[in-house]
């Protein structure tokens, strides 16, 4: 606080504190039942106190001019939001065609059978060994090696005959074990095997086959 004032609160303090006497005076008076005029010379003299006047404050400097400010640009004002609810989604009922119609396909009818053959005049049958099929291979025929080498076996085979009744190959269907027996088997049957021809359903005589087998064994 400046001096002036801090003289000016502390004048105002007094001059308070006269009027506060001021009254308790009156008061006292009024009381004690003391002169008018002497409660009026009193006042005056309390009154006629001469309160020195502070002096004046010194010029403080005037306070700088405030800077010139643009005012503020203008704001728009943000737009409206809607807080309507969303509509619900629009289903769309897929139709779906009906299945296309089957085509049925009728197949066309099978064939007839051909009638079938008319029965044979006659039996068909295979070729016939002529004579005795033991004799086409004796033990005379034993190779010699294996003769002296006691092996032994059996050897199956089949031989085509011809119309004209004579073997026109020989196969061996099932080993013995030894190629030299399986080979005098084949040798000796084509050699000699003599056949009545096959025949037909007609009775004519045409080419067939015949199987048999032949057991090499070491005569005792």
């Amino acid at each position: 606080m400046a001096y002036a004032d801090q003289q000016m609160s502390g004048n105002r303090i007094i001059a308070l504190i006269i009027v506060g006497l001021i009254h308790v005076a009156l008061g006292y008076a009024l009381v004690t039942g003391l002169a008018y005029e002497a409660v009026t010379k009193a006042i005056e003299r309390v009154t006629t106190v001469d309160i020195e006047e502070p002096p004046p404050p010194e010029d403080e400097p005037p306070p700088p001019p405030e800077p010139d400010t643009a005012p503020p640009p203008p704001v728009a004002p943000p737009p409206p939001i809607s807080i309507a609810p969303a509509p619900p989604p629009i289903r769309t009922q897929q139709t779906i065609p009906p299945p296309a119609p089957v085509a049925v396909r009728i197949p066309p009818p099978a064939p007839a059978a051909p009638p079938p053959p008319p029965p044979p005049r006659v039996q068909p049958k295979g070729p016939e060994p002529r004579g005795n099929p033991g004799n086409w291979a004796t033990p005379n025929d034993y190779p010699s090696r294996a003769l002296r080498e006691e092996r032994e076996g059996t050897t199956a085979f089949r031989v085509s005959v011809g119309a004209d009744g004579k073997v026109q190959d020989c196969s061996v269907t099932r080993s013995s074990g030894h190629a030299d027996l399986d080979d005098a088997t084949c040798k000796n049957i084509t050699r000699r095997a003599r056949f009545r021809p096959a025949t037909d359903g007609n009775g004519d005589e045409v080419s067939g086959s015949w199987s048999s087998q032949v057991r090499w064994q070491i005569p005792k």
